[in-house]
């Protein structure tokens, strides 16, 4: 029987798993669905990763290379070409899994940590109108075919969407020697990072069409023209602002879905904001000894945040393991006006401080992130300059104002006047 499996072998996975044997596991195995470790990272080829954990810029392949070397001065077990079909939380728990090597495998451990990762939202997802010609990707999949497959899938682009990845993608296919035409965003604010749209569209001279959508694809065989229209504050397209673009390809980045049918079909609760298991301060899902980490618990946008918060969840998972946590009563937080979510939802009041993770639901200037408990008590305060529903916000709780509340907290974004 193992001590702890980790379902994934991305940047969450290897950070756990890392962190784990470091706490004194030793019997660690880890799950992986592809040919190879390193999940996401191995298909990013830019720069930009590693600046807050490493303090130096890395490439994504550079960065999962890191936490590989790492793992393989410890004694963490490794099965890649696995498909993990259920997990049967328990005691031990029961993790169903099959592959070309070991055929079907029922394995057992005292603990588990979820790092599956996230998918793409598709297509099919957004219901554009039009044909279904070839020349229509996700990004992450031009991404992959382009970075590892070494396949151009067009040569003249408009993308949809403005996250991370699309905006990437259009500085990549730029720098292959396509015309990106356009990249459209229904919402009236970029979901990417500022440092992206600066590098990626601004120093390509690539258009950003905020409060636009694609509404129409034509073309038989292949994409021929995508047409663009300006959409109103209901987010409905308005008639007579079409423009057409003559194009052979067309990239969604449209959001990202962390992947979590494990997840339901175990049982675990979930949080219908995030997409996401419901965690402890700790990383602990609502079924002891069931952790979960990085963008299977809500999409990050830095993977030096994926490392912190996998990081937890190794050490948590230790603890569990050698019994060396005590149960203590938690505080449930939630999120208030001009916040989606926060990450965790619930804080035990046995940590020394707590971390929490939210995104806001639109563009902040000069403002503030205020906590309250239930009695409407501020517990704390911190300024902010400048907030964007792209960019993940992170705010550390003490155990000293903890220990204040009346009963839950609440995370709220709050406008401050100038002058």
């Amino acid at each position: 029987m193992y001590e702890l499996i980790v379902i994934g072998g991305g940047p969450a996975g290897l950070a756990a798993a890392c962190e784990a044997w470091d706490k004194g596991l030793r019997r660690i195995l880890i799950l992986e669905r592809d040919k190879e470790l390193g999940g996401i990272l191995n298909q990013c080829i830019h720069n930009g990763f590693g600046l807050h954990h490493f303090k130096e810029e890395l490439t994504g392949p550079e960065y999962a290379g890191r936490f590989i070397q790492r793992l393989q001065s410890t004694g963490v077990e490794v099965q890649l070409d696995t498909m993990v079909l259920q997990l049967i939380p328990g005691t031990p728990h029961q993790v169903h899994c099959v592959s070309a090597q070991h055929g079907y495998q029922i394995l057992e451990t005292q603990a588990v940590v979820l790092a599956m990762g996230c998918r793409e939202r598709t297509r099919g997802a957004i219901a554009i109108p039009g044909e279904r010609p070839a020349g229509i990707f996700t990004a992450g999949a031009a991404q992959r075919y382009l970075n590892m497959e070494g396949y151009m899938v067009g040569r003249r682009v408009v993308i949809l969407g403005s996250g991370d990845i699309g905006l990437i993608m259009a500085r990549r296919m730029t720098l292959e020697g396509a015309k990106v035409l356009a990249c459209v965003e229904l919402m009236p604010y970029s979901g990417g990072l500022t440092r992206n749209i600066v590098q990626c569209l601004e120093d390509y001279n690539i258009p950003l069409y905020l409060s636009h959508t694609v509404t129409d694809i034509r073309g038989h065989n292949r994409v021929e023209q995508v047409t663009v229209s300006k959409v109103d504050e209901n987010r409905r397209p308005i008639p007579g602002t079409e423009m057409v673009f003559d194009c052979d390809t067309l990239l969604l980045s449209v959001g990202l879905i962390p992947e979590n049918e494990l997840t339901r079909q175990a049982g675990i609760p979930m949080d219908r904001r995030t997409n996401g298991a419901l965690v402890y301060e700790n990383m602990e899902t609502q079924v002891p000894g069931i952790f979960a980490c990085g963008n299977v618990v809500h999409v990050h946008d830095l993977v030096d945040y994926v490392t912190a918060e996998s990081q937890r969840a190794g050490a948590a998972a230790a603890a569990f393991v050698q019994r060396a946590e005590q149960e203590a009563a938690s505080l449930p937080l939630t999120n208030g006006d001009g916040v989606g979510y926060t990450v965790p939802q619930s804080i035990r009041l046995n940590v020394d401080k707590a971390q929490v993770m939210f995104r806001v639901g639109r563009v902040f200037h000069k403002s503030r992130i205020v906590v309250r408990d239930q009695a409407g008590n501020q517990i704390a305060q911190f300024p902010r300059e400048h907030m964007a529903p792209g960019e993940m916000e992170q705010i550390s709780l003490p155990k000293v104002l903890l220990e204040r509340a009346v009963g839950g907290l609440t995370v709220s974004a709050e406008e401050v006047a100038e002058g």
